[in-house]
């Protein structure tokens, strides 16, 4: 897929290694969501329904997206809280971000259901709603991760110790095995 510019654009997982250095792992991740973003506003604007994009992206949604909210929500932010000094005033920065989480999620939700839908019945055309919410989320994104990239991720990387770092790693690494595992059981199931 080719992005403004003619740079290929693609939704390839990260390698595994990435993750021994976890805030490194965020920033390709960060990198990700900006294609995400532009393959939404792809789908929004597309005369014709593309179903294999419908499906990369309802499927990146579902799994990466979801695993990258939770690495931040449920670890990095927390680690975050605990080790800024109170000179950083990172709190408010961190609660606002929470909220564009909460909003994200929304917003997945709807798109993930509206894709599935259309893929499942492709002669019905997306609608003028589905394709707002599309262009919504991709704007937001863009935004949050500016955010994300300017202030969160240089603080962690001067506040985070090297033990906070392992610990952070070890999490998404095991969030990430945890995903990996439930698919491949439920394809086990299936056969």
């Amino acid at each position: 897929m080719t992005a403004p510019g003619g740079r290929l654009q693609r939704l390839e997982p990260l390698p595994a290694r990435l993750l021994a250095t976890p805030l490194d792992f965020i920033l390709a991740d960060h990198h990700r969501h900006r294609v995400l973003c532009y393959l939404c506003e792809k789908l929004a604007d597309a005369g014709e329904f593309d179903t294999v994009l419908a499906a990369l992206v309802a499927d990146h949604i579902e799994t990466e997206l979801m695993d990258h909210i939770f690495d931040e929500e449920q670890d990095l932010f927390p680690l975050l809280r605990r080790r800024a000094k109170p000179e950083d005033d990172i709190k408010p920065v961190l609660a606002h971000l929470a909220g564009e989480h909460a909003d994200d999620e929304k917003r997945a939700t709807k798109i993930v259901t509206g894709l599935r839908r259309i893929i499942a019945y492709p002669d019905k055309p997306m609608s003028a709603a589905l394709q707002r919410i599309l262009r919504k989320f991709a704007a937001s994104e863009r935004r949050h991760l500016a955010l994300e990239n300017a202030i969160v991720i240089p603080l962690a990387k001067v506040r985070l110790t090297a033990k906070d770092q392992a610990d952070l790693s070890e999490r998404m690494a095991a969030r990430r095995r945890a995903r990996l595992a439930d698919t491949a059981g439920s394809e086990d199931d299936a056969d």
